[in-house]
C-alpha cells in the first residue's frame, strides 16, 4: 500500500530524514516510533504530501506522491498531533465543512455525520462549540475529520493524547477494528499502546530506521541482560551465595517479598540465557520451596531506549 524508497529531507547541513526506506502493507497497523527530532513527523508529512522531500520517492497504492499528489491525498486520512480544528465552529458545522472539502455530496451529510459521530463517540457534543470541548473530545473531533471520507489509509499522530483510560481503550479497539480494512500508521510515544495495538514497529532515530519488526521480534532480539524473579520459602541464610555459584549468574539481589515469610530475588544473566531449569534443580537440592520462578522479558521501552540513546 505504501512504499518509501531512499527518502531524504535536508535543511541546510541537517538531514532530518536520511535515506529512509520501508513498506507498509494493506491492513497493517504499523507503530512508528522515534524520539523528538528523530525525523518521524517529517517522514509522515512527506507521505501525506504536506511536505516535499529533498530526494527519494513515496508511492501510495502504486501512485507516485509527487506526480499524483491529489489522488494520494484522497486515499489518506491524517490526524496530526495538533488537530486542525476551528474553535469558533460547533462540531456539526465543522464536520460538514470537512465533508465539503472532501467533496462528499450534501445528500450524504446526514448519514455520514451519524456514522462518524457514533464511531468517534461525539453524540454528546455534536452541537457544542469546539472551543468549549475538553482536550479528549477535541481529539475525537480531529479523529473524525481524518476518517470522514472513509480513506484507505489512516495516519494518526498521538491519537489518544488527552483521553482518559476508558477512552484510550475505546480508541485502541477502534484502531484494531479499522486495521482489518485499512492501513494504519500510528505515531505515538506511548509504548504500551504500540504493544497493545500494532502488529509491526518501525523505530527511527537521527533520521535513520534503526529497527523494523513485530514487538515480539524486537524484544527477543534485545541485547541486554536476562532477569529472572525467584521467590522462595526457606530459612536458609546463604541463598545468594549458592545462587552466585551457578554458571552464567552475573548478579543476585534480594528484594522485598509480598509475603513476610518468604524471600524474593532477582537473578541476572547474559541475554538469551534461561537459567530457570538450573534454578529449579538448585532449589530441589537445597529443599527450597519455590513460590515464584519467572523470566522477565525485555520491554519495548527497553528496546526503544537502547536504540535511541546515544
Amino acid at each position: 500500500m505504501i512504499t518509501v524508497k531512499n527518502l531524504t529531507k535536508q535543511y541546510g547541513d541537517l538531514k532530518a530524514v536520511d535515506h529512509v526506506s520501508f513498506d507498509v502493507h494493506t491492513g497493517e497497523i504499523l507503530g512508528f516510533l522515534g524520539p523528538n527530532g528523530a525525523g518521524k513527523t517529517t517522514t509522515v508529512r512527506i507521505i501525506t504530501c504536506y511536505m516535499l522531500p529533498t530526494s527519494g520517492m513515496v508511492e501510495v497504492d502504486g501512485k507516485n506522491a509527487l506526480e499524483h499528489s491529489l489522488e494520494v491525498r484522497r486515499k489518506i486520512g491524517y490526524l496530526p498531533e495538533n488537530a486542525p480544528l476551528y474553535s469558533d465552529m460547533n462540531v456539526l458545522d465543522y464536520l460538514h465543512f470537512i465533508m465539503g472539502l472532501r467533496n462528499i455530496s450534501r445528500e450524504r451529510f446526514s448519514s455520514k455525520t451519524k456514522e462518524i459521530t457514533e464511531i468517534c463517540g461525539l453524540e454528546p457534543v455534536i452541537n457544542r462549540n469546539i472551543g468549549e470541548l475538553s482536550k479528549g473530545f477535541r481529539q475525537r473531533v480531529g479523529l473524525a475529520q481524518a476518517m470522514v471520507h472513509d480513506p484507505e489509509i489512516l495516519i494518526l499522530d498521538e491519537p489518544t493524547s488527552g483521553l482518559d483510560p476508558n477512552q484510550i481503550a475505546e480508541i485502541r479497539d477502534l484502531i484494531k477494528e479499522l486495521g482489518k480494512e485499512k492501513t494504519v500508521i500510528l505515531c505515538t510515544h506511548i509504548l504500551p499502546e504500540v504493544e497493545a495495538t500494532c502488529g509491526r514497529v518501525l523505530i527511527i532515530n537521527q533520521g535513520k530506521i534503526v529497527a523494523d519488526g513485530t514487538p515480539a521480534e524486537l524484544q527477543s532480539g534485545f541485547q541486554g541482560r536476562t532477569k529472572i524473579w525467584m521467590e522462595l520459602k526457606t530459612t536458609s541464610e546463604n541463598v545468594i551465595d549458592r545462587l552466585l555459584k551457578l554458571k552464567n549468574v552475573e548478579k543476585v539481589k534480594q528484594v522485598p517479598a509480598d509475603d513476610g515469610g518468604s524471600k524474593k530475588f532477582t537473578i541476572e544473566c547474559p541475554s538469551g540465557v534461561d537459567l530457570r531449569e538450573d534454578l529449579f534443580n538448585l532449589a530441589v537440592q537445597n529443599q527450597w520451596i519455590i513460590l515464584e520462578l519467572r523470566k522477565e522479558q525485555a520491554s519495548l521501552e527497553d528496546v526503544f531506549r537502547q536504540l535511541t540513546t546515544s
